[in-house]
């Protein structure tokens, strides 16, 4: 967006242009609008003035700087082949309008146009009118899910380069939402699976992020059916990976190709899906299954005297014991990591179970005494009732009698429990091919896992960028909303990057959203039309600071001189 001045019939005005390309002409088309006088303000009488409203200027003009740093518009049209409303928004600005609206006034798609007209800075030339609910459906259903890809790819380029990220090391991890979908809707991607949320009577859409290491970025995603496994969803995107893995090379300006390693939770592990990743350009880092038979053998070497000790610098409070051995026909390196942090909670986990449990076991006592229970169902009951946070292992019990007239005798084995405190709770096993990393350096790569089910907290609702609640009903209304949510996630994040704070990004878009001003209608006592003029806050110095960082005196030149 160019903003210039331009005199008219004696009076200088400020103006914005742009020029996007009309694929149907196969030529650049110009976008004007004006955005108000350019003259000093009169002199006004306070007693004939009253506010008439404000306009945000901080979050969005914000997010709005980051796009075109990205050059985002072009970058998403030119991967979508032209794809738009004739005579309205391109698919790339609306979804940047539908992103930049997720992450600062989550609504529904209809409200998509008044959320940019109360807005003091502007995305594109066109009325706010032209970004409509149903130029959004429309466009959605032309979009096809390899045009979204290539989109992605060449974001996470353009941000890598831009904005210097550290892509060395890439976490993984996957969740899923919530629809509103009826079940006789037709669809690929909504289906009935495992919900985070716990829901049962919805059908939900999966979701996997590909975040950098550095700034916690969102690079690659993948919308898949709700009813998917993790492992597929990860094998699916082995083709994005490597084209990602190419894009990054050529955005860090690489002369060689760089080692990468992909780091993601246990329910990730296949042996195929090591070697798929190995011929992709990818190291591995996976925390490995508690039961897998590599992490037991690591956990009893851990459980040795001395075997755990102390890591140095940031990771000082975290102990750690290392060993080099085959998982399967894989070379690989293990690492024990104890976390205090996890043990806690772990244990907090044990006692609330543990008092349900035997609040049930009680239950089937009175059950037995009374006659009213047969020993398979008791069995059922009980395995059922131990089956959570490891009760299993320390809570022992006897079944006897026969089956009309069971018997049931349990105790809490405390030695037990010491030993299932001592030898597993609190610790992951960590699996690696990074053999010439240090300890250190692989645990404080596995942590950045952790960072996306933190991004996966924001996209949930509430959260700062939420995914939800949705209202699609069709496949490409379902991806391009996705689209539009990660790209939200994306531009939150480098925003919270640019100013160099310490600031979360919650706190980050909140200081920017106390940015605005306030329009002022007043009189001259002369004739003609009253003018509206506006006036700006006062700052914090967090705020002057994103002021010049993200060039919002270019939309208020007020704020230039608060």
């Amino acid at each position: 967006m160019h903003i210039f001045e331009r005199e008219v019939n004696g009076h200088r005005y400020r103006i914005a242009a742009q020029s996007v390309w009309d694929a149907e002409r196969g030529r650049s088309v110009a976008r004007q609008v004006v955005l108000g006088p350019a003259e000093p303000p009169p002199l006004a009488d306070l007693r004939a003035t009253h506010t008439v409203g404000t306009r945000g200027v901080g979050d969005v003009r914000a997010l709005i700087w980051v796009a075109e740093q990205l050059d985002l518009v072009a970058h998403i049209d030119r991967a979508c082949g032209g794809v738009g409303a004739k005579g309205g928004p391109s698919v790339g600005e609306l979804a940047v309008a539908v992103a930049i609206q997720r992450a600062c006034a989550p609504g529904p798609k209809r409200e998509l146009g008044e959320f940019l007209d109360t807005s003091l800075p502007r995305l594109s030339c066109l009325p706010g009118s032209a970004f409509s609910g149903q130029a959004f459906h429309r466009v959605a259903q032309q979009v096809t899910e390899h045009q979204l890809e290539q989109a992605q790819v060449a974001v996470a380029k353009a941000a890598v380069a831009r904005f210097e990220l550290s892509a060395d090391v890439l976490a993984f991890d996957t969740t899923n939402f919530d629809t509103h979908i009826d079940t006789q809707t037709p669809g690929e991607l909504a289906r009935r699976g495992h919900a985070k949320s716990k829901r049962k009577d919805l059908r939900v859409v999966g979701l996997g992020v590909l975040v950098s290491e550095t700034g916690h970025v969102p690079l690659l995603y993948r919308t898949y059916p709700g009813n998917g496994s993790d492992q597929a969803v990860l094998a699916a995107c082995l083709g994005g990976l490597a084209q990602l893995h190419e894009a990054l090379d050529s955005g860090e300006a690489r002369a060689r190709p760089a080692q990468r390693t992909l780091v993601r939770d246990g329910g990730f592990w296949s042996p195929q899906l090591e070697l798929d990743l190995d011929t992709a350009g990818y190291y591995s880092l996976i925390s490995l299954p508690l039961g897998h038979k590599a992490a037991e053998e690591a956990l009893q070497m851990a459980a040795q005297r001395g075997a755990m000790k102390p890591l140095s610098g940031k990771l000082s409070e975290v102990q750690a014991a290392r060993i080099r051995t085959t998982v399967g026909e894989l070379d690989r390196t293990l690492v024990v990591v104890e976390s205090q942090e996890l043990l806690a909670g772990q244990k907090r986990g044990i006692a609330a179970a543990l008092r349900k449990a035997k609040v049930e076991l009680r239950t089937l006592e009175g059950l037995i005494q009374k006659g009213r229970i047969s020993r398979s169902r008791l069995e059922l009951r009980v395995n059922k009732a131990l089956a959570r946070e490891h009760l299993s292992s320390f809570v022992v019990t006897t079944f006897a009698g026969s089956e009309t007239a069971p018997t049931l005798h349990w105790h809490v084995d405390a030695a037990l429990r010491r030993e299932l405190e001592k030898t597993r709770l609190g610790r992951r096993v960590l699996c690696t091919d990074r053999h010439t990393w240090t300890t250190g350096r692989i645990v404080y790569a596995f942590r950045g896992q952790w960072k996306v089910e933190e991004l996966f907290r924001k996209a949930n609702k509430g959260g700062v960028v939420p995914w939800g609640p949705s209202h699609q009903w069709a496949d490409g209304s379902l991806r391009l909303h996705t689209f539009a949510t990660v790209l939200g996630l994306m531009l939150v994040s480098l925003a919270k990057i640019a100013p160099g704070t310490d600031a979360s990004a919650r706190q980050t878009m909140e200081s920017l959203a106390e940015i605005k001003v306030t329009l002022v209608r007043t009189t001259t006592g002369g004739a003609g039309r009253r003018p509206t003029l506006m006036l700006a806050q006062e700052l914090t110095t967090e705020q002057r600071r994103a002021v010049k960082v993200f060039e919002l005196e270019r939309w208020a030149p007020q704020l230039f001189h608060v």
